[in-house]
């Protein structure tokens, strides 16, 4: 099933196969209306995932003021790199536009935690779905506060089958 463009939805933009994996197994979660959401291919590192944003995607966010979209990216311990991704995001798209990652690497993640991409993708799910902070409290994840509140008031009401 794909998404209906002009009802609710988001769509996943991440910067490697590993984080395309992680959303993947956010995909899994038995919770989650899964024709809400849709995983794009890889951009090939995080300065891609900008530029296919900006290039591909901001014009048709434009067409359809339902969309929203996450940048899955790896942050490389670069404290600046939120910052400068925030600003490549015109202003009248901030508000559906989330900007998410491992604070290093996910590889670093996987062997911190032991679980595959997968399952850290399903955990992240199941955070989000349950409101608990298991996975996402993780030092290499906590970063992610500010934005993943913003994505979860916008997103959970239409992406997660309220328990």
């Amino acid at each position: 099933m794909s998404i209906n463009k002009h009802r609710p939805h988001i769509l996943v933009l991440p910067e490697d196969d590993a984080n395309r994996q992680i959303a993947n197994g956010f995909i899994l979660d038995l919770n989650l209306n899964s024709r809400a959401i849709q995983v794009l291919p890889e951009a090939g590192g995080w300065k891609n995932v900008v530029e296919k944003f900006t290039n591909d995607y901001a014009s048709t966010m434009r067409q359809y003021p339902d969309r929203m979209i996450a940048l899955l990216i790896d942050f490389d311990e670069d404290k600046d790199r939120l910052i400068y991704v925030k600003h490549q995001i015109p202003d009248d798209l901030k508000n559906r536009v989330f900007v998410l990652g491992v604070l290093s690497e996910p590889e670093r993640l996987k062997r911190d935690i032991n679980k595959n991409f997968e399952e850290i993708g399903e955990a992240l799910a199941k955070d989000c779905s349950d409101n608990t902070n298991e996975l996402w409290g993780n030092d290499l994840l906590k970063h992610n506060k500010t934005e993943l509140d913003r994505m979860i008031s916008s997103v959970k009401p239409f992406l997660f089958n309220l328990k």
